[in-house]
């Protein structure tokens, strides 16, 4: 078709370099042949989408949400002040105790302050750790904690309560 197109078109522009009456007709002819050709493209193009309808995704399988504190334990809890002052890096070390592979974790914790035993609640952070841990492994993590900043105050006694909000194991394969 496209031949067909490109044919007609140097025909029409040789026949208008060779004879001067044709010229007046070259540019209506070449935009009707223009516009045939768009319209061919356009409705060839319509008739292969509707041919070519994508399969339909398989189902995923999720694995289910298994009980945070039975399934893994936490240890070696550590906390670093990092930059800017109330950004801190937590590391630690994830045993998955469950029956399914560990994907991921969420950990909830809170800052306080207590410098005379009375404490204040500087803030809470929530964090999504990635830790692909077979059953019955340990592996370090290491994630990044932020906290609402006042000015001119500095932590003096800091307190770490943590907890785990929710565990994600794979899909057996």
């Amino acid at each position: 078709m496209l031949w067909l197109v490109a044919l007609v078109g140097v025909a029409i522009v040789y026949l208008a370099a060779r004879y001067s009456r044709f010229r007046k007709w070259a540019e209506p002819i070449l935009s009707v042949a223009v516009a045939i050709a768009l319209l061919s493209a356009f409705i060839i193009w319509i008739s292969d989408n509707g041919e070519r309808k994508a399969p339909a995704p398989e189902p995923v399988t999720k694995a289910p949400a298994v009980p945070a504190t039975e399934n893994i334990s936490l240890d070696g809890m550590t906390f670093e002040q990092s930059q800017p002052e109330r950004s801190f890096r937590l590391r630690g070390t994830v045993t998955n105790n469950g029956q399914t592979p560990l994907e991921y974790f969420r950990l909830s914790v809170t800052l306080e302050d207590c410098p005379q035993e009375t404490c204040e609640k500087i803030g809470d952070d929530t964090a999504l750790v990635l830790a692909r841990v077979p059953v019955g492994q340990a592996k370090p993590f290491e994630t990044f904690l932020t906290f609402p900043s006042r000015e001119g105050e500095s932590l003096t006694a800091p307190k770490w309560t943590y907890q785990v909000l929710e565990v994600r194991g794979a899909a057996s394969r």
